[in-house]
Parts: C-alpha cells; structure tokens; sequence
C-alpha cells in the first residue's frame, strides 16, 4: 500500500541508502567499530572466561616442550661431554613432554568448542537484531530498497564477519600470551639471541596495516558487489520476474546483467585474495630465515666467547630450545598480523551492518502509548482533519500528495475513495493504518491520534486487502493462520465461508493443507484474492480497508469476490480505494480526489445528478 500517491514508491538502487540518510541525519555514524563489535559477547561473559582460561592454560603448555627439549639435550641426551645419555632422565624428560602433548591436545578440543559455540551465538544474534531492527523500519524504506540488498546484508555480510567473530577472541588472547610467553623464555635463554630474532618485527608491523586498509576496501567492494547479485537473483528469479523475462524475451539480457556483476565479483574476489601475498612471502621468508641466522650468530658468538677464553653461555640445549620457542614467538606474531588483516577486512563489513542497525525508524510509538478507543459510537470511526502528507524523498517544489484533506467516517459506515491514478487515493488507504505520518494535521481512530497509539494495537483494528494480495509458500492453513496463529479449524472454516473460498478449497486434494507455491502462484487470481479477505476476516478487524482488491480481477472472479466483500463489510467500517467505479456504487458515501484534494462527495446517485467529476470518470467506465 506504500505506492500510490504521486508514484513515490518505486524501487531505487539503494546502494549508498542516501535517501535513507537524509531522512535519518540523527543516526550516529559507525564509530567505535571495536567497542561495538565487543558489546556483541556482553551476554556471553561467563563462557568467554572459560574460554579464557583454557587459553592461558594452553599458552603456557605451548611453552613447556621447547624448555623440556633444552633439558632433553642438556641433561638427557648430552649430560656429559664425550659420555652417554642419561636414560632415566630422558625417560623422564620424554613422558613429562607427552603428557604435555596429550593434556594440549584435550583443552584444544574444549576451547575449539567453547569458542565455536559462542561465536556462532554471537553471530546468531546479530543476525537476529540485524532482521527485528529491520521489522521494525517504516514502510517507505523498503520502497526505496531493494529486496536483494536488503537479504545481503542478513547473509553475505552477516556471514562474512563469522570467521572474526568465531576466532578472535581465542586467536588474540592465546596468541597474545605465547608471544609474551614466547619471549620471556626467549630473553631467559639468551637476550643476545632474541634481539636478532624480533629486529624487524616493526617493520612488519606498519606493513601489515598498509596490507589491511587495501583488503579493508577491496572487501566493501565486492559485498557491494554481492548485494547487487543477490538484487539481480531476487528480481529475475522469482516466479513474476521469470515469467515477465519469458514474456519479453528478455532471458539472454537478464543473463547477461547476471554475467556482468559476476564478471566484477570474480574480479574483486581475485584482488581480495591477492591482495597482501607478497607481504605474507615476505614474512614467511623472515620467518624461514631467523632460524638459519639464528645458527649462525650463535657460531659466531661462540667464537668469539671462545677466542677470549669466556663462556659464551650458548649450548646446543639452548640453540634447539631457542629456535623452538623463536617459532612459538613468530608464528602467533604472524597469527596476530593475520587477526588484524581480518579485523580491518572485516570492518567494511562490520560498518555495512551497523550501518543498517543505526538507522532510526521514521514511525516509532511514543512513550506510553496508548490503546485505541473502544467506547461504543467511537471504536472504528475515522477522522482526517486537514492532513497534509508528501512522501519522504519528495522535492521541496513537489505539490503534497494529500492536500489538507478532512473528512469523518462513522463507525460501520462504507466510503469509497476514487479518482485518477495519482490523485492520492492509495495515500489514504495508507495513512488510515499509520504506514506513514502525516506531514500536518492528524488522522484519528476514534478520538485519538493515531500518533499517539501503539501500532500494533492500532493495527490489530485495520485490516487491509490490498490489489496484490501475497500468500507465502505454505499450505493454505498455515497462510490463514498468519492472521492468528492459534485459530482453530472451525475458525478456519467460518472465515473461508464468509469469504465464499470454503468450498473450493474442500474441492482441492489436500483441502486446507494445500501448498499455494510462491506469492500463491498455484491458485487463480478470485482464489487468492478470496483467501487473502478470509484471512482478514480472521483477524476480525474494527476497520476493513480495500485498496483496489478487485481491480486486477476478471468480470467473472470480480463478482466473486465482490460477493465475498460485501459479506465481509457486515458490522466493520469500511474503505473502498476503487477504479472500478461499479464496485462502489453502493457506498454510503463516494470520495473524488484530485491532486490530493477533495473534489467532490456524496452517493452514487447524488455525485450522478451533480454532473462533476465524478459523472465523468463513470461515463467513461461506462
């Protein structure tokens, strides 16, 4: 119902959301990127600890079998220049160094479990309040946003940061500790050594924050690319958009603008994984290297020591056991780089979701908001008092689409708004149930605005059958029961009665348990039109609005469900938003707009004699 009135809901790319930004100036810009995404494990703090704790545990068992290979050659296999190893002690040496290996490898298992439980929780909820905020957007958001991009922002990019939120937690605290741990022993063993060893650490460092920011752009590249994957997918393959490419012959053209934004994600995605190579062949020279230059330093340091008639204090204990831990030193250093190559990747990812999430909804409740009237003579009256409204993405020359409009319908009253494509009729229709704000004046349920009620109460009051009605892919039970998911089969049924579908859905097979396929493709336009009114008519609404709900029928199926509509007027106040003039001719009153303003009303019979307007939309229907 959000596209009527001066055309302002079609479709746009949607892919920089300006228009949403104008709208929502107050939403804070992605900031903190790093506190943020650290507020996502606030509800997960005892697991995190747990997680914690076997990091360190496993950090300082990390640690452990290079000292006990510097004991294995010093004291097991070599005790004694010249002598034989010193069996009971490498028997020793070697069972505490298994030991280590077995009790390592079970707190992996444990931590890998812990740590894939709560990142995928994390993920999961994120993904969650990324889809509720989503519900909770106006209306207007989602005329101006692809569907496709809308579902990449839940999937790919949602997906996209799960590697981070899986393993950075575990991967920057054990990490962490084994490079301290690392170069604590490291210093122990021989502080000449470990300056050799970390000399150009730095130098990497600023490297891999150059590397970062170039993958950090590529990576927002091609999830903007995806999305516009997932907008083509969406469009040209549901079921209307096949069947209009087969209609226009236009399956090759829409193949190829497939093929196109594909030929720019391979593209991105051959530069993403590119992208840092030689900086990662750098490091593993670096780290192939150290270990040779390591030996040769400690030759020449020995020589030297050894010239002098000085202890160098470097036995071949110490040169194994150096190495050894220089490799627990610059493997989680290399680990830590790759952490924040993924972080920084990931944060055009992160900004896209939190881009999402800070948007502020255009139609929110007010604190305390209230409950519509119920007293008897106002629960379903209707009131517009001068409303002026413009669509959100209009020009400041634009004209309103409605034009200080008032007017009051009783409760249980049947009006009719009709008139020329654009005029605003649709507008109305929308206003009613608070899809969108007015720009000026109020619309009332009752006496109350309906600004000042909760929108859900408000719209537990208005059903609305709109020209397209959609029906999901499910069984025809489970599409009523949409309305009120606790409807018994008797409500079914009375409902499907009064909407004149009962007996034709006894004639399927399956009868209620039919599935209707996509958008309720498998039934007739009358048949899915019918069982949208039953459906309204299980919600049992004060208000029943009918924006064009015959238009796109034939005569035959029109009458149907007109026949269908006219049971479900009984006791409801009613909205008509017609073309067909001949489905509205028994209103109590007939509304004619133009350029949003009110032209005319009355009956059928009185805007007849008036000879106006409306006398000659009806002469030319007629």
């Amino acid at each position: 119902m959000g596209g009527g009135g001066g055309g302002r809901g079609g479709r746009v790319s949607g892919g920089d959301f300006a228009a949403q930004r104008k709208l929502n100036e107050a939403a804070p810009k992605v900031e903190r990127l790093g506190g943020r995404i650290a507020e996502l494990f606030q509800p997960y703090k005892g697991p995190l600890a747990a997680i914690i704790v076997l990091v360190l545990f496993s950090a300082a068992l990390g640690i452990m079998p290079p000292l006990i290979t510097q004991r294995v050659f010093d004291d097991g296999l070599f005790p004694v220049a010249g002598g034989g190893p010193n069996m009971p002690v490498l028997a020793w040496l070697v069972g505490i160094m298994i030991l280590v290996f077995l009790v390592s490898a079970l707190l992996g298992i444990v931590q890998t479990y812990f740590t894939a439980r709560v990142g995928n929780r994390v993920m999961g909820d994120l993904r969650v309040k990324l889809f509720s905020h989503l519900q909770s957007m106006e209306l207007g958001f989602f005329t101006r946003t692809k569907t496709g991009i809308i579902q990449s922002r839940l999937q790919n990019d949602v997906g996209g940061v799960s590697n981070v939120l899986t393993n950075t937690v575990s991967n920057v605290i054990g990490n962490t500790v084994t490079v301290i741990a690392a170069a604590v022993a490291m210093i122990l063993l021989s502080w000449k050594l470990t300056i050799i060893a970390v000399i150009l650490m730095p130098v990497l460092v600023i490297a891999q924050r150059r590397v970062g920011q170039v993958r950090a752009r590529i990576a927002g590249k091609t999830q903007e690319s995806l999305s516009e994957m997932s907008a083509i997918t969406q469009e040209a393959l549901s079921v209307s958009g096949v069947l209009l490419a087969k209609t226009y012959s236009r399956q090759t053209a829409e193949t190829e603008r497939y093929a196109n934004e594909n030929t720019t994600q391979v593209s991105l995605q051959v530069k993403q994984a590119m992208s840092g190579q030689v900086f990662f062949a750098l490091v593993n020279v670096f780290l192939s290297a150290v270990p040779a230059i390591v030996y040769l330093v400690s030759g020449w340091l020995i020589v030297r020591a050894t010239g002098q008639g000085l202890d160098a204090g470097i036995t071949a204990g110490t040169i194994v056991a150096f190495t050894t831990i220089q490799s627990r030193l610059l493997f989680p250093l290399m680990a830590l780089m790759r952490v924040a190559l993924d972080l920084q990747t990931s944060s055009a990812l992160f900004a896209r979701i939190f881009e999402y999430i800070d948007l502020k909804p255009q139609i929110v409740d007010k604190p305390g908001a209230s409950q519509p009237t119920e007293e008897p003579g106002l629960a379903g009256r209707i009131e517009f008092d001068d409303v002026v409204f413009a669509y959100p993405d209009a020009g400041p020359d634009d004209r309103p689409t409605i034009d200080h409009v008032s007017f009051v319908i009783e409760p249980g009253e049947f009006v009719a708004f009709v008139g020329a494509s654009g005029s605003g009729k649709t507008t109305i229709g929308s206003l009613i149930p608070r899809l969108y704000d007015v720009s000026g004046g109020a619309v009332r349920y009752g006496e109350d605005d309906v600004r000042d009620l909760g929108q859900e109460a408000l719209m537990d009051r208005i059903g609305v059958v709109t020209q397209e009605p959609y029906l999901f892919h499910a069984s025809i039970s489970d599409n009523l029961r949409y309305a009120k998911p606790d409807a018994t089969d008797e409500e079914l049924a009375a409902a499907a009665k009064l909407a004149n579908i009962h007996e034709t859905i006894d004639s399927f097979a399956e009868g209620y348990d039919t599935i209707v396929g996509e958008r309720g493709y498998r039934l007739s336009g009358g048949e899915k039109q019918r069982i949208a009114i039953a459906r309204v008519l299980l919600k049992n609404p004060r208000v029943l609005v009918l924006d064009e709900a015959t238009s796109a029928l034939d005569t035959v199926n029109e009458r149907i469900v007109q026949r269908a509509l006219d049971d479900a007027r009984e006791g409801r106040t009613t909205i008509a938003i017609a073309h067909r003039l001949s489905t509205v001719e028994g209103a109590d009153r007939i509304f004619v707009l133009g350029a949003g303003r009110i032209l005319e009303q009355g009956t059928h019979s009185e805007l007849l004699a008036l000879g106006g307007s409306y006398a000659e939309l009806y002469a030319q229907q007629t």
